[in-house]
């Protein structure tokens, strides 16, 4: 789970890169010449990208770290680390296919930011699925730690 975590922390950072130069409008190679170009996606995006990002891949290191401490059995701590690590990556191919949907893969369909494609609907399906499981899986995690207090 750790290294899972430390993988999205690292697509995390590229978007962090992504933000720079969206900001920007191209990259800073050497001091004082911006080598300028244009970027998919809107800067608020490349935000969440960047910020949910790191803060799933912090999900999964924290999880990780917790689940010797509530007590699981192998195979209930390799379900809940299942549960935690595919929902850190449906969120991140989520963020990164708001970056690339006009409709910022908030609906299967046209919305108020735009259209639908095939980027929107593989983004928004992943990401619906695993945040019913991850609700369960905290819901389980919660009971099984005050259980054990």
């Amino acid at each position: 789970m750790i290294g899972h975590g430390a993988l999205v922390m690292l697509v995390a950072f590229a978007a962090g890169v992504g933000l720079l130069a969206s900001l920007l409008g191209g990259l800073e190679l050497v001091p004082g010449e911006i080598i300028g170009f244009d970027l998919f996606g809107p800067t608020d995006a490349w935000v969440r990208a960047h910020l949910g990002g790191i803060l799933n891949a912090i999900m999964v290191i924290v999880v990780a770290l917790a689940l010797p401490a509530v007590g699981f059995g192998e195979a209930g701590a390799r379900r809940i680390g299942f549960a935690i690590v595919a929902t850190a990556w449906a969120n991140t191919l989520f963020y990164w296919a708001a970056l690339l949907s006009p409709n910022r893969a908030l609906s299967f369909g046209d919305n108020r930011f735009g259209e639908s494609n095939w980027i929107a609907v593989a983004g928004l399906a992943p990401a619906l699925l695993f945040t019913v499981v991850v609700i369960v899986t905290f819901i389980a995690i919660a009971r099984r730690a005050f259980a054990r207090a």
